[in-house]
């Protein structure tokens, strides 16, 4: 009998560990349903629009960045924010996603008086903790893929920003699927850190 219990029991215990990070993907996705844009005349006009970093090869930035940084222009083309703040990881000459992003701002166009680095975002939580804490942001549009853009609206709400969504989604991306199955338990994650590691920093 007790053995069964114990079986009832590591069962519901792994079922539970199993459905916590859907159900914390499921409810971000609900949540910012209705605040992801995908056209730049239809996004809400905001000071500022927050690129977050997604990785460089050789200097250069991957897919994924090079259309954040494209549909953050777009934004900026079309009078929908003034500067944009370019946020990503600066781990030294060779991985430097904040310049690899300038660079491409500026050959797109966008005057250099109206970007914004931040060298220390290296991961989303650090993004919009430091767009509200060291750069005194209220509200932003956030620019990035479809499936990055739930946990990044959560943290940066959570953080005091009123944000709203563009999405950079440009082309297909090799990556796509790991991305979607990375996003399940990283939203988790996400919430830990708000709530539980990192309480009280925003």
């Amino acid at each position: 009998m007790k053995r069964t219990l114990r079986r009832r029991i590591l069962a519901a215990v792994i079922v539970l560990a199993a459905a916590l990070p859907i159900a914390a993907r499921s409810w971000t996705a609900l949540a910012a349903r209705d605040d992801v844009y995908r056209t730049a005349s239809a996004t809400p006009p905001q000071h500022v629009a927050i690129i977050f970093g997604a990785g460089v090869r050789n200097g250069y930035p991957t897919a994924m960045l090079y259309d954040r940084v494209a549909a953050g222009v777009e934004l900026y083309r079309a009078g929908r924010v003034q500067q944009l703040l370019m946020s990503g990881d600066d781990r030294g000459d060779q991985y430097n996603e904040p310049a690899a992003m300038r660079r491409t701002a500026l050959q797109l166009g966008v005057p250099d008086s109206a970007i914004l680095l931040d060298p220390a975002g290296r991961s989303t939580y650090d993004t919009c903790r430091r767009a509200s804490a060291d750069f005194g942001l209220r509200s932003a549009v956030l620019v990035t893929q479809d499936f990055h853009l739930d946990r990044a609206l959560m943290l940066c709400r959570s953080m005091g920003i009123d944000a709203v969504g563009f999405s950079a989604d440009r082309r297909p991306y090799r990556s796509i699927w790991w991305n979607q199955f990375r996003e399940i338990p990283a939203t988790l994650n996400a919430m830990i850190e708000l709530w539980v590691t990192k309480p009280g920093r925003g």
